[in-house]
């Protein structure tokens, strides 16, 4: 004979069960970092706490933002009579629609001539204290005659800079806003440039979203990433915090020949011998070829060269060694950089004063 009560206890105890479980699911999809086992991922929250972009742009106290001197070097920035032939300026190199670079494996200079070293992007320059892939500029201020003086670059010399721009009443007027009076002078030229530049910040990307709560902004392969990313693959401890780049300079065991980066400002430096500045991976998946020197065509192999840890030698990076990544590992760190580049920004040129 059947036991009813014993069936019903059952019945009773398997609805219990089956409900509970779609309340766990439910509370999962709800809450994405809570484990079966009731316990927060703490390591992600932890990570991502890193990542939140400042409320504002740092300028220095010598040089503090004004309207009037962001929009002389906004105009500065797109004149071709900052290069002797007039037919290249600052825009040319750091093109907005090309994420603030060129896309080139090498910067071309006004004669047309291929330079030693790719563009790196002016993405989030206000929050980086030494400039150039070497670090051979102080602030953005120093840097500003550097490529236009350049025999190789632009080809100017300051004295003739200077004359141009103070030939035209449009020009003196602009100057006359920024600074209160009409004298055209090249640290005047230097303080313009600058202030637009550090205006030059990354936009809102589909990290960023998820970083600020949005769970569904990123992939979950784009998430497994980000922990590799932060664990595993060891990229975060140079490409760290909200513009991933800790703004140093590093061997990562792709530089070859005579070019020693760094080294040659410290030339009895080991650590510094071939070192390069860690660049911003924002954008990233818009900004190839990639490295310094161009020599690696793709993000996807610019993981197997970090997994196979590069060119071991003294200088090379404690940080640099083979990672060992699967195949599944390696593509969902590739999701993850595709979700630091944010849509395209519209920047329109100026209106050149004559």
């Amino acid at each position: 004979m059947v036991d009813l009560t014993r069936m019903l206890n059952r019945f009773t105890a398997r609805k219990t069960a089956i409900a509970g479980g779609v309340l766990a699911c439910l509370w999962l999809l709800i809450n994405p970092q809570v484990s079966l086992s009731g316990g927060m991922n703490a390591e992600r929250a932890a990570w991502k706490a890193k990542y939140h972009r400042p409320a504002e742009i740092p300028f220095p106290s010598d040089n503090p933002y004004s309207e009037s001197k962001a929009d002389l070097g906004r105009t500065l920035f797109w004149d071709p009579l900052l290069s002797r032939s007039r037919t290249l300026s600052c825009a040319s190199c750091h093109n907005p629609g090309l994420s603030w670079s060129d896309g080139l494996p090498h910067a071309i200079g006004d004669n047309k001539t291929a330079l030693s070293l790719r563009t790196p992007t002016l993405l989030n320059v206000a929050w980086t204290p030494q400039l150039g892939w070497t670090g051979h500029f102080s602030s953005l201020e120093s840097v500003t005659f550097g490529p236009i003086t350049s025999s190789g670059n632009m080809n100017l010399p300051k004295e003739v800079l200077v004359k141009r721009l103070s030939a035209i009443p449009g020009y003196r007027s602009a100057f006359q806003k920024a600074f209160g009076e009409k004298a055209i002078t090249a640290h005047k030229i230097e303080l313009a440039l600058a202030t637009y530049e550090r205006s030059i910040v990354s936009g809102t990307a589909p990290f960023d979203r998820w970083i600020g709560g949005d769970q569904a902004a990123i992939s979950e392969a784009a998430k497994r990433g980000f922990d590799l990313f932060n664990g595993k693959a060891h990229c975060a401890s140079c490409h760290e915090g909200w513009a991933f780049t800790d703004s140093s300079f590093h061997d990562v065991g792709v530089a070859k020949g005579d070019d020693i980066g760094r080294g040659k400002l410290f030339p009895t430096s080991e650590t510094l011998r071939y070192a390069f500045k860690t660049p911003t991976l924002r954008d990233v998946a818009r900004r190839g070829p990639y490295m310094h020197d161009d020599s690696v065509p793709t993000l996807e192999k610019v993981i197997d060269l970090y997994d196979r840890g590069g060119i071991d030698r003294p200088s090379r990076a404690d940080g640099i060694k083979p990672l060992h990544l699967s195949d599944q590992e390696k593509s969902d760190l590739i999701a993850f950089l595709k979700t630091l580049t944010a849509a395209p920004q519209q920047v329109s040129a100026p209106v050149l004063p004559r």
